[in-house]
């Protein structure tokens, strides 16, 4: 047993003694290198095709582009071709016969030539501001009901009754003032004429007054709100001024609207030969003059109708720019 034990030990230390040899070292696989076959080929022409695919896309959306901006431009042109006809043939027809006189002096009998419609735009200028007393407070307080306090039954009611009004005709209008007020009072007067525009001013004032009101952001409500600000308060300092500018020009369409109305006022205002004396009295205005001299077979009172158009075109057109510079400074200064 020794010896084998003893045996085995030199074995052992003999084979500690042999230095362990390496694997033997073997190269790594390397790809072969291979030119580019059909895979490459095929991936080239996908993204070319691609490439194409896109450049096509945005030549058609480019297309689409200039077109629909053309169509824009083109109807946009078409939309302003009559209005500019229509004011270039008053002009050119009335602008001979406007002067001083005319805005100042009354009409004068048949055959004699000269006067003018003094009478007329004082009075028009009367029955305008009636309608707007009227009608704007109404049309603003009925806009901001519908915008901010959003009763859906009182809103659904509103909404639907100025809808309906804007679609009457305004000699309906003109024939219930006339049974309401001239046959009650047996009189025509300013005041009924006026009352008759101001029915025809609310809706248009009311629709304005809510789209604009809509349109001012909810941050600005809430952070009014948040400072302890009365609701009341925040609508009249922060919400209508802010959408005054919208408001205004909704204002201005109605009072274009009311400024040309012949019909209502045929049935309450009627009409004189006179400067106005009281409100309780006929008054005269320039659609019902304008009227009366257009259906005269006299040349002398065509001029001055043409020229009395003039007139009220130019009336709106003040009215309207006033208004904008007006409230364009009050914004300024709020800001």
């Amino acid at each position: 047993m020794s010896g084998r034990l003893r045996m085995q030990k030199e074995e052992d230390g003999a084979a500690e003694q042999t230095p362990r040899q390496a694997p033997p070292l073997t190269k790594p696989a390397v790809p072969s290198y291979q030119p580019a076959g059909k895979e490459m080929e095929n991936e080239i022409s996908r993204d070319s095709e691609l490439y194409s695919q896109s450049a096509v896309r945005r030549r058609s959306r480019k297309f689409r582009s200039r077109l629909a901006y053309c169509l824009c431009a083109l109807s946009t042109v078409i939309a302003m071709v009559p209005l500019v006809l229509i004011l270039f043939y008053v002009i050119y027809q009335g602008a001979g016969d406007l002067n001083l006189s005319f805005l100042t002096s009354l009409p004068k009998p048949v055959g004699e030539s000269g006067g003018g419609m003094g009478n007329a735009i004082a009075g028009s200028l009367i029955l305008i501001g009636i309608a707007a007393v009227i009608g704007v407070p109404l049309g603003v307080l009925a806009g901001t009901q519908l915008a901010e306090y959003r009763n859906p039954r009182l809103s659904c009611v509103v909404r639907l009754l100025s809808d309906i009004l804007s679609g009457v005709p305004s000699i309906i209008v003109g024939i219930f003032v006339y049974t309401l007020l001239v046959l009650t009072f047996k009189q025509f007067s300013a005041i009924a004429g006026g009352v008759a525009l101001g029915i025809l001013m609310l809706p248009t004032v009311a629709r304005t007054t809510e789209e604009m009101m809509r349109m001012v952001p909810d941050t600005l409500r809430e952070a009014s709100l948040a400072l302890g600000i009365p609701r009341w308060r925040t609508i009249t300092s922060v919400i209508i001024k802010t959408a005054g500018g919208g408001i205004m020009t909704g204002v201005m369409l109605a009072t274009a609207r009311i400024a040309g109305e012949t019909a209502p006022l045929l049935f309450t205002a009627l009409g004189s030969r006179t400067w106005p004396t009281g409100l309780d009295k006929p008054i005269a205005s320039l659609p019902v003059q304008i009227y009366q001299f257009a259906i005269s077979p006299f040349d002398e009172w065509h001029r001055q109708a043409w020229a009395g158009s003039l007139v009220l075109v130019l009336i709106v057109l003040f009215l309207s720019i006033g208004s904008k510079i007006f409230f364009g400074r009050k914004m300024k200064r709020a800001s």
